[in-house]
């Protein structure tokens, strides 16, 4: 049997494309005040369509930063309320040189769709926005009752999100999260996110003399500050991969035998994955690929810099040496311990006569991880079951979707991805894609997801 809305969306591929495109062209690049009129731009697109779709309260959530977008259709008294969430701000397209189309004019070559944003959310976010559209223009009604937040922030860490969401913990109220950010592992495999690893980042300044001073004249009498960084920094793991900070691992509980033989029995090409990019395996003993990329923490330079880095040579011994640092978490590890650990590991680890300064970017996000038995969990692996044939395999991401852990803290409730973007989309980095096979696939799924929600009022069939 035929559904109206899906027979609807099928039947509007070309006009979903160019809404896509019209939205992809918008430069909401949250991280450099230059686009603030590309951020306003996105905001009026979304709030005009939304409104236009029949939402009600349509308004803006400012916390002093990029405003998020928020509109609500709360029509069945006795059905269950799902908020639905995407971000609208996208990452800088720089470097633009390396860019075969230009970023903010989107181009189909091959299938795909090249722009910044359009994987990441633009793509999954609007997939969503169409279905829900679609059923109010089909049918009058959605089956379930939605909230929609679209975040401004989200590429820039959700810097201000925890204040939009403690400001309105009554309005944004409801049974789950459906999440359109996020993506799936594999375009070959179906498959649905069920947990994330936190994260926190720091910054580490080292000086060791008043000024850059001459090589020739002071070096081997006075500490280089580019040398002490780096046997700081070399000193943070041992031989066996593990990192070396007293109190890291405190709280982490000892890998699920469960979750780690789940793991070993997905199809995974370790020696092509890492064939692809050019590199080989390194990391804890004891671990796989996947269980080091999903149940272990890490602890990350992102950056070293120090002394004279620009061409040609320059003899001095340097007085200062910065580091930019992350850590990944898994559950058990609190972001806030973690910084106190590391802390004393670096005060303690500093020489005497060298002066240091070590400082969180931030609150940090705990891990996340879905409760297996979520009844919105179990509806969406229906969906895409239903979509694509295949029953999806539960996966975990290496990377940090803060919005879940913000979002259990702040109201008290579960969040669950249902994005088809793809994880080598190349978000994030130049000729950013999406896959145009991913609109119908995706509006497929959410239908399906919807009236099954609607069906069984939020239990699982």
């Amino acid at each position: 049997m035929s559904d109206p809305v899906l027979d609807l969306l099928l039947g509007d591929g070309d006009g979903i494309l160019e809404r896509l495109i019209e939205y992809a062209r918008i430069p909401s690049v949250s991280t450099d005040p230059a686009y603030a009129d590309g951020m306003a731009a996105a905001r009026k697109l979304l709030t005009d369509r939304l409104e236009t779709a029949g939402f009600n309260n349509v308004q803006e959530f400012a916390a002093g930063g990029h405003p998020a977008v928020y509109g609500e259709w709360l029509g069945l008294a006795d059905a269950p309320t799902y908020l639905v969430y995407g971000h609208y701000d996208v990452q800088p397209p720089d470097p633009l040189d390396k860019w075969h189309s230009p970023p903010f004019d989107p181009q189909i070559r091959d299938g795909r769709l090249y722009g910044r944003g359009v994987s990441d959310d633009k793509g999954p976010a609007s997939i969503a926005l169409e279905v829900l559209f679609a059923f109010l223009a089909a049918e009058g009604s959605l089956p379930v009752n939605i909230k929609i937040l679209l975040e401004g922030e989200e590429e820039v860490g959700s810097a201000t999100l925890p204040a939009i969401l403690a400001s309105h913990v009554d309005l944004l109220g409801a049974d789950a999260v459906i999440s359109a950010d996020g993506a799936r592992w594999r375009a070959d495999l179906p498959s649905v996110n069920t947990g994330s690893r936190g994260s926190m980042a720091f910054e580490l300044a080292l000086r060791t003399a008043s000024k850059d001073l001459h090589s020739g004249r002071f070096g081997g009498a006075v500490p280089n500050a580019a040398h002490v960084l780096a046997d700081i920094v070399a000193g943070l793991h041992g031989p066996d991969g593990r990192v070396t900070v007293d109190g890291f691992y405190d709280g982490i509980a000892e890998p699920d035998e469960t979750a780690r033989s789940g793991i070993a029995d997905l199809p995974f090409d370790e020696t092509g994955f890492f064939s692809a990019l050019d590199s080989v395996p390194f990391g804890e003993q004891g671990f796989s690929t996947l269980e080091r990329l999903w149940l272990r923490p890490t602890l990350e330079i992102n950056g070293m810099w120090s002394g004279y880095t620009g061409k040609g040579g320059k003899t001095v011994t340097p007085a200062e040496a910065f580091a930019k640092i992350t850590t990944r978490l898994v559950p058990g590890q609190e972001p806030v311990h973690v910084a106190q650990v590391l802390q004393r590991h670096f005060e303690a680890t500093c020489p005497a006569g060298v002066s240091m300064q070590f400082a969180p970017r931030g609150d940090g996000n705990a891990a996340y991880l879905v409760p297996p038995d979520l009844p919105l969990l179990l509806a969406v692996e229906h969906a895409i079951e239903d979509t694509l044939g295949t029953r999806p395999v539960r996966v975990r991401v290496g990377s940090t979707l803060p919005l879940a852990d913000m979002i259990k803290r702040a109201l008290g409730i579960d969040t669950v991805t249902l994005s088809f973007s793809t994880a080598d989309e190349d978000f994030h980095s130049p000729n950013e894609f999406f896959r145009l096979s991913a609109i119908e696939q995706g509006v497929t799924a959410w239908v399906l997801l919807l009236r099954r929600l609607g069906r069984s009022n939020g239990q699982d069939e």
